[in-house]
């Protein structure tokens, strides 16, 4: 074995564990600073809450109403933990975390796959991943597309098994689907189907119709997996859900990512902030251009067509969330890995991290800027400054980068920590202002001692289900919209109602339960006397 290739060795066994620890600090730090935050977050572990409180392990629930808009895997994480633990808030904000880790793992296994003879490639793959900014911040979010992507990377280890001649391969791919439409609907075949469809080109040689047969029987499996909770699930929750979870999560959601248009080239300019700061390394574009210009082996093609047929997708598809492209990390850390080690081979050199420490450092001296208010903050949306402290250990962080860089023999590693300083300290940073505008727990709890006292809660406006698991509701609260308030409330004037105004002069003088900030308004829970006298007067109520 060449001194090289014990070297690359080596860094695979001290680049695995430190992604790992990163992961494990960026938990704790989101842990920390951030809490699950409405709409998404709060929403699905209270769908989980109202599984748990019903005893329904089939059917999710939204505000006491079958939930149709996404499968039950993660809620059933959620409450796999709660069976072991008790109902607490933690174990939900750990089941990304641990798929996280999970695709790591899985990510480092398919850099062995690709590459068998180059192995140092798995452990920059890794570091890779877990310093990007989008793939912490939804590793630490109570949200499905990290899961989905553990499905994903699992869904290509069997593609790639299946090509090598090996049937179980199949049977992985199939498990990968099945698992996939549970987590988060039929979009797993978007992100599975393009890489094996365009297999006989990254592994020529192929028998294309035992192959394409081979794909078929996948999906079949993948969909039998997905067919056994969606059958019962929808005799058990009615026509209107069975419809929804068999037609509304296909067809209408294809019509309906084409109903909020975004332009087609509206994730280009994102990708700088998404990949950051591996995009904005100078170092690695030099090596993954002279990559490019070499003939791409079979594992270089593999990446490519994982990426980019489904990037063109989503680009093309007019709903457009950042989220969405979380899958396809793992496929741009491979790729990236690979070419920082081919150009290392021929002599090209990843160079200086000189920007993406100064911009670190850019960003530390905004941070204090705002945290001074010498910068205004849109006050609605950030009622608090930032804390002054991460700011200044940012601004440390990009000096001692660009200090270090100049001599750095390890860049790579020097990156990766630049990125999980940057998504650490930014968060610890807007920690305050989050928990001001964010936190929901003060108006879930006062909504639970209204409902203790007997009284029955409405909510003015569409309802998120934010409220149900922090008050650990018991009942749903009644969804007003439209023109429909006034008359409900006439009607029960023993009830509460939850309201939303944006001029807080509305509420002077009138008797509130309590009052927070929420997402750039103040909520308020009043008696419905009240509550009525406010939608009379032309005070800004938001009632959609």
């Amino acid at each position: 074995m060449s001194f090289q290739s014990i070297s690359a060795s080596r860094n695979d066994r001290v680049m695995l564990p430190l992604a790992l620890l990163l992961l494990a600090l960026l938990t704790a730090v989101a842990l920390f600073a951030r809490p699950l935050t409405p709409i998404d977050e709060t929403r699905y572990v209270s769908v989980a809450w109202e599984m748990w409180l019903r005893g329904d392990f089939l059917v999710p629930f939204k505000n006491g109403e079958p939930y149709s808009h996404k499968p039950p895997l993660m809620m059933w994480m959620f409450q796999a933990g709660w069976f072991i633990f008790g109902v607490n808030e933690w174990w939900p904000r750990l089941v990304s975390p641990l798929f996280s880790a999970g695709g790591l793992l899985l990510t480092m296994g398919l850099a062995k796959r690709l590459w068998p003879r180059h192995s140092g490639v798995g452990g920059q793959a890794v570091l890779i991943l877990v310093s990007s900014l989008l793939w912490t911040v939804f590793s630490t979010s109570a949200m499905f597309d990290v899961m989905l992507a553990f499905f994903v990377l699992l869904g290509m280890h069997g593609t790639l098994l299946a090509a090598d001649g090996k049937r179980r391969g199949l049977a992985w791919l199939g498990l990968a689907i099945g698992l996939g439409v549970l987590a988060k609907g039929p979009v797993i075949l978007l992100q599975l189907l393009p890489v094996a469809v365009l297999a006989p080109w990254w592994n020529p040689g192929l028998r294309w119709t035992r192959w394409y047969a081979g794909l078929l029987a996948a999906v079949l499996l993948g969909a039998a997996i997905a067919l056994a909770w969606a059958i019962p699930a929808g005799i058990a929750g009615g026509a209107e859900y069975r419809n929804a979870i068999f037609w509304g999560q296909t067809a209408n959601r294809m019509v309906e990512s084409f109903a909020h248009r975004r332009p087609l080239w509206w994730y280009v300019p994102l990708l700088p902030v998404l990949l950051f700061p591996w995009f904005l390394w100078p170092g690695l574009w030099r090596a993954v251009g002279h990559y490019a210009r070499q003939n791409l082996d079979r594992g270089g093609r593999f990446c490519l067509a994982w990426m980019l047929p489904v990037f063109v997708a989503f680009s093309f598809i007019s709903g457009k969330q950042v989220h969405y492209l979380v899958p396809l990390f793992p496929a741009f850390a491979l790729f990236v890995a690979r070419a920082m080690g081919n150009g290392s081979e021929d002599g090209v050199r990843p160079g200086g991290v000189w920007l993406p420490a100064i911009l670190v450092a850019t960003a530390g001296v905004i941070l204090l800027m705002l945290s001074q208010g010498l910068v205004a903050l849109p006050h609605d949306e950030f009622p608090q400054l930032p804390s002054i402290w991460p700011g200044a250990f940012m601004l440390l962080a990009g000096v001692t980068a660009l200090v270090l860089g100049r001599r750095c023999a390890q860049p790579l590693i020097l990156m990766g920590l630049i990125g999980a300083a940057f998504s650490a300290l930014m968060q610890l940073a807007i920690a305050r202002p989050l928990y001001a505008s964010y936190d929901v727990r003060p108006m879930a709890h006062a909504i639970r001692e209204v409902q203790d006292g007997g009284h029955v809660v409405a909510h003015i406006g569409k309802y998120h289900d934010q409220y149900q698991f922090f008050g650990r509701l018991q009942q749903p609260l009644v969804e007003l919209q439209g023109d429909t308030p006034k008359a409900w409330l006439a009607n029960h004037p023993a009830a509460y109602a939850v309201v939303y105004v944006k001029d807080t002069s509305g509420l002077q003088g009138t008797p509130t339960i309590v009052t927070q900030r929420y997402r750039g308004e103040v909520a308020a829970l009043l008696d419905a006397q009240t509550a009525l006298r406010l939608l009379a007067t032309p005070v800004a109520l938001d009632t959609q």
